[in-house]
């Protein structure tokens, strides 16, 4: 990363780290912004995931220009939400949260919504969405039972991560894959570049 550019991440997500590596960058700092993430009344999964992605930047950035010495950085913020038509699936902490997404999604389309919102050293805002279609197959009984005893559910947005064991579950995928991992590369290089963030800079170090 160029030494006049910082990037700080408002996420303490493993995934989310690792893929922006993936795309050879890696943040200066980690910032988790903790929020309500209840939905509003008849709020639309597309403008929840928007919503909650804006307010975590808002309240990361407010952070740092709280501090003594706040930074001269990128400030990128993401969040995801899983849904079946309207239906907001919640992400699953209790193991009977995790039954219940999962038996939402056997054998059905959901559709999987990151928001993103970047906000640059002057102050600047920017936002895009991004939409991902995912089909399960229909989960068998002692499909559920093994993936719920496995513990990869805890904590991820409609009880899956198709990283893991999930990836079986997927009968077809139409966008973008690393959207459901957590984090749309295309879009987030995308956001990153055309605000003067230098996301090759690394790639040119052989990194």
């Amino acid at each position: 990363m160029s030494a006049f550019q910082k990037l700080v991440l408002a996420s303490g997500s493993p995934r989310r780290v690792e893929l922006l590596a993936q795309a050879g960058i890696e943040p200066d700092r980690l910032l988790p912004a903790n929020i309500d993430e209840t939905p509003l009344k008849s709020e639309h999964p597309r403008s929840l995931a928007r919503r909650l992605s804006r307010e975590k930047a808002e309240k990361a950035w407010a952070h740092l220009r709280d501090e003594d010495k706040p930074e001269d950085a990128f400030l990128l913020a993401a969040d995801t939400v899983v849904a079946v038509g309207r239906q907001i699936m919640p992400k699953a902490e209790l193991l009977d949260e995790a039954s219940q997404c999962l038996r939402m999604l056997s054998g059905r389309n959901h559709k999987v919504y990151t928001g993103l919102c970047l906000i640059t050293p002057k102050g600047k805002l920017r936002q895009k969405l991004c939409e991902t279609r995912v089909r399960f197959k229909r989960i068998t009984s002692e499909e559920m039972e093994s993936y719920l005893a496995s513990g990869e559910w805890r904590g991820k947005a409609g009880g899956y991560a198709i990283q893991g064991l999930a990836g079986t579950f997927v009968v077809r995928l139409v966008g973008s894959y690393t959207n459901v991992v957590g984090l749309p590369l295309y879009e987030t290089v995308s956001l990153l570049t055309g605000e003067g963030y230098k996301v090759h800079f690394n790639w040119l170090q052989g990194v």
